[in-house]
């Protein structure tokens, strides 16, 4: 029997860092330290999922002084062109459907914030967060497949929001395919997505896809504690995409300096179809990998 998450804050702590680290436990490739749960180990069905960074300088190129969609008027912003972000984001296994637990039902969250933390005229002011909460059921196939190992499988609902009123509200539900492929220290990740349609005005960015595409490749690299990643994203049919590189470095056992750069369309949700090229450094608790 598992036991229960510990209470109080020294107690939430404990939970979260053996979440990350399995307690110690070794592992044997980037996908199962990602994905393995430790029976009898508190806090390991606690998971790492998308990187937990926070950019204390985010610089863009063209900041998105007047938002729109074809369904929501245009909203004039004041904006300085540097921010903080950060990102925080785990999973938890909900039901191990297997003995061996390789099939298995996870939640996750994932909460990124764009902070004007810059900007005392206009009070600091949280420019944009976006909320993603997701159920999914994960299979780990363990199989070999062009000289790769494919270690995961999932599928899921994937809701996106940015929680604000019209005409800056902006959301989408998604079905959510993502396969894991490994050799070594470098991972592969293939995620498409299909999105639930929505009719009418209540739709608040009805060409999302035209901006987004319609899945994501994420491609990752650890060697000595660095992590290099790139994420594309690309809809052939309008020529619009984007593309993000990161770099993680050691600085602390627990802490790494993070640096991103981004370049494309959809940082956020409220900015899925603006084109900006962003840069930003900060700190990096969790990478990808």
């Amino acid at each position: 029997m598992r036991r229960g998450i510990p209470r109080g804050v020294a107690g939430f702590a404990a939970w979260w860092l053996a979440g990350l680290s399995l307690a110690g436990q070794a592992v044997s490739s980037p996908l199962e330290e990602r994905w393995s749960v430790v029976e009898g180990v508190p806090g390991s069905e606690v998971r790492v999922y998308k990187p937990s960074y926070l950019l204390l300088a985010r610089a863009s190129d063209r900041p998105n002084l007047l938002p729109e969609t074809p369904t929501r008027a245009p909203q004039a912003v004041d904006l300085l062109d540097t921010e903080a972000k950060f990102q925080l984001s785990f999973k938890f296994m909900v039901a191990s459907l297997s003995e061996d637990q390789r099939l298995s039902i996870w939640g996750a969250y994932t909460q990124q914030s764009h902070w004007q933390v810059y900007h005392p005229k206009a009070s600091r002011p949280f420019r944009e967060t976006n909320y993603e909460p997701e159920i999914f059921l994960a299979w780990r196939p363990d199989r070999e497949i062009l000289g790769l190992h494919w270690g995961l499988l999932t599928v899921g609902i994937n809701h996106q929001s940015n929680g604000q009123a019209d005409p800056l509200s902006r959301s989408w539900n998604r079905l959510v395919v993502q396969a894991g492929f490994e050799r070594g220290d470098f991972v592969l990740l293939l995620r498409p997505w299909f999105r639930a349609r929505e009719t009418g005005p209540e739709d608040d960015n009805p060409d999302i896809e035209d901006y987004l595409g319609k899945g994501e490749v994420v491609a990752a690299w650890r060697r000595g504690g660095h992590t290099l990643t790139a994420t594309g994203r690309w809809n052939p049919a309008t020529g619009k995409g984007a593309i993000q590189g990161t770099w993680s470095f050691p600085v602390q056992r627990h802490l790494k300096g993070y640096m991103q750069v981004f370049s494309g369309y959809g940082e956020s949700l409220v900015d899925y179809n603006w084109r900006q090229t962003t840069a930003g450094v900060g700190f990096c608790l969790t990478d990808w990998f």
